[in-house]
């Protein structure tokens, strides 16, 4: 691959999504070829399946069943999208990946992480970001930015979200070099040039 994935995570109202169309911003003005990319969806068949994911009246949907139809929409996202934008040396920002699954699934829902990482390689074809932000903010104050018309994950409890917060910190400790931890307690512009520091350093761009 002669491209570079870029991703954004973190819980509920952490304001990722704007960090990383501010970051798409700002090498688009230096020239870069860069994309923005969302999951779940991006593409036709994973934009279904994210309605499915976060439709309310979906409540009884397994665990099982919620793993799966995540990978389902990453699989296709990549081979449409991801591998061959990668592959023609364009940045790619994209607005969570495998480490949500991780996080939400896992840590919050349970679900084995061994095998979800299994999984994980399996769908990306190998694809891995070279560098992860994970915008981390207290679960009370990221819920409270989530609006009234929250969807199906946002819906649920303090509790799982906590652990989803936990999760996200225990992948930074993990993989500390790709893996970098922002607080979203600033500014937008702050929390900005510390992302564009890190992405300059990193990338020399």
């Amino acid at each position: 691959m002669k491209g570079v994935l870029i991703t954004f995570e973190g819980s509920e109202g952490s304001g990722k999504s704007t960090q990383a169309r501010l970051l798409l911003q700002y090498l688009k003005a230096r020239g870069k070829d860069v994309m923005f990319i969302r999951e779940p969806g991006g593409v036709k068949i994973s934009e279904v399946i994210r309605k499915v994911l976060l439709d309310v009246h979906n409540d009884i949907m397994t665990k099982e069943c919620e793993t799966l139809l995540y990978m389902a929409a990453r699989s296709q996202l990549v081979y449409e999208v991801i591998a061959p934008a990668l592959k023609a040396g364009r940045i790619v920002i994209s607005d969570r990946f495998l480490d949500s699954t991780v996080a939400y699934q896992g840590y919050g829902n349970g679900v084995d992480i061994k095998f979800i990482k299994q999984l994980g390689r399996f769908v990306t074809d190998g694809i891995k970001p070279d560098l992860t932000f994970i915008m981390d903010l207290s679960t009370v104050t990221g819920l409270s930015r989530t609006g009234k018309n929250k969807d199906r994950i946002e819906q649920r409890a303090a509790s799982y979200h906590q652990r989803v917060r936990k999760g996200y910190l225990a992948i930074a400790r993990q993989e500390p070099n790709r893996v970098k931890v922002i607080d979203a307690r600033g500014s937008r512009m702050e929390i900005q040039e510390k992302i564009r520091g890190f992405v300059d350093k990193g990338f020399k761009i």
